[in-house]
């Protein structure tokens, strides 16, 4: 499937447009205002890359529903699925009874996953439940109560996940007290925390992660009473930070020799958004357990945690999930990994992906608000900064940025501090990613201008 859209957005209306705003009204009367909005988009429609409003106007979205429609927005072949199954079975508590597709898609799944085998495979209904799911198995089998987790994390809202989430201070204000037992360490956020090039770099990786037992292990926290450490291979909400590999590697190192289970959060960078279908993989690290969610049925609700089968070694009543692996999620899953395999979109992930980088790869130079560009894959993050000197970060400006882009047709979304995410449908053409791209630079000259 390929979109066919080079005329770029079509915008008919002031922005928001009347329909928009009377929607926005009744949402400001009745929807919880815990919601962060970054710009008036009310969506109507949505195919390929381009969603529209209620007010007809059309939008390239590099956002993907926060990295979540990997084949593109209602692709044919995933709604298809969903509509027979839907026709066929909606629901029918996994928990309690079988079906067939539930092992069709562990199956599946074992084959991809980025250890080896034998596996099992849990199902909930989002990336927050896979976390939860991960937390419980990881004290459950080693029968440890402590983890260790990083600076700038995001592995969810739920109180769980919460307990593991440091990523802005809003997401745990009086939601204290928090699961005891969660110690956080710094995540090599290499653009913010070091200066130097690719050896300072691996360098800086690596003492983070030796950080652990050279300094934690030595003092506060024995390694025997640790049951697992959760790491992002790529940051999400942290900002798209990419840390040196040398840091993944030596955090398998330090889980080998003391019994550690190493849990990979791969809920946003996952099923093939980097150009393979777990970012870890680039590290050439094998994980214990692997969490998904997001991508991986394409705008369905599903988490997935993918375990060594060892590990996963609970009875019954342990856990469960009344709607977790619904058929329907299930169908779209399965439909979702079929589109990524026979349209090859790993491969298109990398080509579009090294292109956008390549054209971004100046910015630094170019434009007096941009900091770092970097990416793997359509995940990219654009680092915002006030002063380049001191790094000071440039939080309202990258909100100002992404509005204007908005106001263009474009919809991006901000991630950690100050970093524009670009994240689009894994189907996205190296023609579409240049209009978002070209409108990207004007959004930066102009605030740069403003600044």
């Amino acid at each position: 499937m390929t979109t066919k859209t080079l005329n770029g957005p079509k915008l008919k209306t002031a922005l928001p447009g009347p329909n928009a705003k009377r929607i926005i009204a009744g949402d400001d009367r009745y929807i919880s205002p815990s919601y962060t909005r970054s710009y008036p988009m009310v969506v109507k429609h949505g195919r390929g890359i381009v969603v529209t409003d209620v007010d007809g106007n059309e939008f390239f979205d590099f956002s993907a529903g926060i990295a979540v429609t990997s084949t593109g927005h209602c692709h044919p072949h995933v709604v298809a699925a969903i509509q027979k199954q839907a026709a066929d079975l909606i629901h029918m508590s996994g928990t309690d009874f079988y079906y067939e597709n539930m092992v069709t898609l562990g199956e599946r799944l074992s084959k991809i996953a980025p250890m080896p085998g034998p596996h099992k495979i849990y199902y909930g209904n989002s990336g927050a439940e896979a976390v939860e799911c991960a937390l419980k198995l990881a004290r459950y089998h080693t029968k440890r109560q402590n983890i260790i987790a990083f600076l700038g994390a995001f592995h969810g809202r739920t109180m769980g996940a919460l307990s593991l989430t440091a990523s802005k201070p809003q997401q745990k204000r009086r939601f204290a007290p928090f699961v005891p037992g969660v110690t956080h360490v710094r995540y090599p956020d290499v653009y913010r925390g070091c200066v130097g090039g690719v050896q300072e770099a691996e360098a800086f990786g690596l003492g983070c992660a030796r950080y652990i037992e050279d300094k934690l292990f030595q003092t506060t926290l024995p390694p025997e009473e640790v049951a697992a450490i959760f790491v992002e291979p790529i940051q999400g909400e942290g900002g798209y930070v990419i840390p040196p590999n040398v840091f993944l590697q030596e955090l398998r190192r330090i889980c080998d020799r003391h019994g550690i289970l190493l849990v990979a959060d791969e809920v946003q960078s996952g099923v093939g958004r980097t150009g393979k279908w777990w970012a870890i993989e680039h590290a050439g690290v094998q994980p214990d357990i692997v969490c998904s969610a997001k991508g991986i049925a394409s705008g369905m609700p599903l988490g997935v945690v993918i375990s060594r089968a060892d590990i996963m070694d609970w009875v019954p009543g342990s856990h469960a999930s009344t709607f977790g692996g619904n058929p329907v999620c299930i169908a779209a899953a399965l439909a979702t990994l079929d589109v990524i395999e026979r349209e090859n979109l790993m491969h298109n992930a990398t080509e579009v992906g090294n292109h956008m980088l390549k054209r971004m790869a100046d910015w630094p130079k170019k434009h007096k608000l941009v900091g770092d560009v970097r990416g793997r894959g359509l995940m990219i993050g654009v680092e915002i900064v006030k002063d380049k000197q001191t790094k000071e970060i440039g939080h309202d400006e990258r909100d100002r940025i992404v509005e204007l882009a908005f106001e263009r047709g474009i919809l991006f979304l901000g991630c950690g501090p100050n970093t524009v995410r670009i994240a689009p449908p894994l189907i996205v053409t190296k023609d579409e990613a240049d209009v978002a791209i070209d409108v990207l630079d004007e959004c930066l000259a102009l605030a740069g201008k403003n600044a």
